[in-house]
């Protein structure tokens, strides 16, 4: 995994690129059983409390609105006292956040026979995108349909396994419906190539195997990112002093 990847001026491209490329791979492979549907997921967001990492707007202001004479009217009585002045505050708006995902679909039946899900930060970081991406999860591990999860971020928390401590920069989990609760995890470091896994469809089909790390090795260069990535500044999220020392001495640099 190149990590200057995971930039955020640059993940959301390579996040829609990958699926479209996965798609692509797909679909000679597995018709005319099945068809690759891209679907989208939108979570409407709003900046409520410090947790939530998503800036709506801009952070308000006081203004004090100048008075008029009209806010000071005579009486042979009393002098009226001003009416209170407003402060100008700024409202928790709704956004919407749209994120693709891959469905494989059985196209006698419309049945989804796979779901295929690239993780973003809004998945991964505290806050309810993650707690709405959890439900949608559950429901899948809930279901017949076999689950494929790729987390190609360093950044944030990974998804929650039960029993399994184990510590890797990146991950691709593959869930058969007919095995759960277990489940196939390929955790990976940095300097370590991507491994390749079979997508689950139904019993009796052959499963192709997917090369995450050839595809994205395309759409690296079909991006032009090594052009665009300036590859003389620290990664976001920053490498351990470790991940550094290999990184300049790789190919990447």
């Amino acid at each position: 995994m190149d990590p200057y990847l995971e930039h955020p001026d640059f993940w959301a491209e390579v996040h829609s690129r990958l699926i479209v490329a996965i798609a692509n791979f797909l679909v000679p492979r597995i018709r005319p059983k099945y068809r690759v549907a891209m679907e989208k997921r939108i979570y409407e967001a709003s900046e409520t409390d410090g947790n939530n990492l998503l800036v709506v707007g801009i952070p308000g202001t006081t203004t004090n609105r100048q008075p008029t004479n009209q806010d000071f009217q005579k009486s042979n009585l009393a002098v009226a006292s001003p009416p209170l002045q407003p402060v100008t505050v700024t409202l928790p708006m709704p956004r919407l956040i749209k994120q693709a995902y891959l469905e494989v679909q059985e196209l006698a039946t419309g049945q989804v026979v796979t779901a295929i899900e690239i993780l973003s930060p809004v998945n991964k970081r505290v806050g309810e995108e993650r707690a709405m991406y959890l439900k949608k999860r559950q429901r899948i591990l809930g279901s017949l349909t076999h689950l494929v999860e790729i987390d190609l971020l360093r950044g944030w928390h990974p998804m929650p396994t039960l029993k399994n401590d184990i510590q890797t920069d990146y991950r691709i989990l593959v869930s058969r419906e007919a095995y759960r609760p277990q489940a196939d995890l390929y955790g990976f470091n940095l300097p370590e190539p991507i491994p390749k896994f079979s997508l689950p469809l139904r019993a009796e089909d052959l499963e192709p195997v997917v090369d995450l790390q050839a595809l994205l090795n395309k759409i690296y260069d079909q991006g032009g990112y090594d052009y665009v990535i300036d590859y003389s500044r620290q990664p976001v999220p920053p490498l351990s002093q470790q991940d550094s020392e290999w990184l300049s001495s790789s190919q990447i640099l």
